[in-house]
């Protein structure tokens, strides 16, 4: 009896330690999935307490651990190359400083345009501006330049029929 035992607990403990588990690239998990949006021709707002300010709120909610990284369209090299900006910024103006700058939450964001000069000088800073929104799954170990705007995308695996645009 007591060798019976023995060898069901020995198979036992085969087939357990031969058991696998496979890995599907497939997967869809909704806590790690890499968002983009863009905020299309969008003029900065003023207001006395917060200066000049875009903000938005996120819906849904995304996930406390989740980063966001922004980035501003400086301009284009030609139709298909634009140009992304990490903010925070600081451009050096013949008029002063102007400075991009943003803060979030897991409802919403808010995107800051100050300087040491009157930014209303410089309309061109502040109206008609488009802004890319990056939402980085917190649980994302992969490291990357985060000011290449291009090599976030791709580390991300996210392609530009993924961008969900958001034109006013």
């Amino acid at each position: 009896m007591k060798k019976i035992i023995t060898l069901l607990a020995v198979v036992g403990m085969f087939s357990v330690q031969s058991c696998t588990t496979t890995t599907d690239t497939n997967y869809v998990d909704n806590d790690t999935i890499a968002e983009v949006f863009e905020l299309k021709n969008i003029n900065f707002a003023y207001n006395a307490t917060d200066g000049y300010t875009i903000y938005q709120k996120f819906t849904p909610n995304i996930y406390a651990s989740d980063v966001v990284l922004i980035y501003r369209l400086s301009g284009t090299i030609d139709s298909n190359t634009p140009v992304w900006q990490l903010i925070p910024r600081t451009l050096f103006l013949n008029q002063g400083e102007l400075d991009y700058d943003f803060d979030f939450s897991k409802e919403d964001f808010t995107i800051y345009a100050g300087g040491n000069y009157d930014l209303s000088l410089t309309p061109q800073y502040l109206n008609n501006q488009t802004f890319r929104i990056v939402i980085v799954p917190g649980s994302f170990s992969a490291s990357f330049d985060t000011s290449n705007y291009a090599a976030v995308i791709s580390a991300l695996n996210i392609n530009e029929s993924q961008i969900q645009k958001i034109n006013f």
